[in-house]
């Protein structure tokens, strides 16, 4: 089952049980892939690596917003944002931990042959592609500059 129907089902399940948190989050999603699958160009079917872009997107979204309003003094506004990142992030794969990106990033390094900060492009394009979905975009880019800077 893709996630789109899985959060169908799931939508009809927190409409029966009352769950609003749980149904605003599901909503957002539900929303935001029908959005991608319609756009120009797009496939009527999304593939679970662009389900994966949509679903991060939105969390990086809420988390955004969930910044400005704790800086801003909303808790009512922060709590539901949080409540939403929660619900999105159980359709995403498990994010892979500090060491074991760590492990896999020096394995592209040497795979590429990197030899410092001004290979920092290739081995980005190489570790986004195969690390899309399982580890946060900015995390992968300060531990390659790390990396990359002890390589030289």
């Amino acid at each position: 089952m893709n996630v789109f129907d899985q959060v169908n089902e799931d939508m009809k399940s927190a409409m029966k049980n009352k769950e609003e948190g749980r149904l605003r989050g599901l909503r957002g999603i539900k929303s935001a892939l029908l959005l991608a699958k319609t756009e120009k160009g797009a496939a009527d079917i999304l593939t679970p690596e662009k389900e994966i872009q949509v679903l991060q997107k939105l969390v990086k979204q809420r988390k955004e917003s969930y910044d400005i309003y704790v800086q801003q003094n909303r808790k009512d506004l922060a709590d539901a944002e949080a409540e939403e990142i929660v619900v999105i992030e159980k359709y995403l794969p498990k994010q892979m931990d500090e060491s074991e990106l760590r492990n896999i990033l020096s394995g592209i390094i040497s795979k590429i042959g990197a030899a410092g900060p001004q290979d920092m492009g290739k081995v980005m394009g190489a570790a986004t592609k195969e690390l899309a979905g399982k580890a946060d975009g900015k995390m992968i880019s300060q531990i390659v500059k790390e990396l990359l800077s002890g390589v030289s």
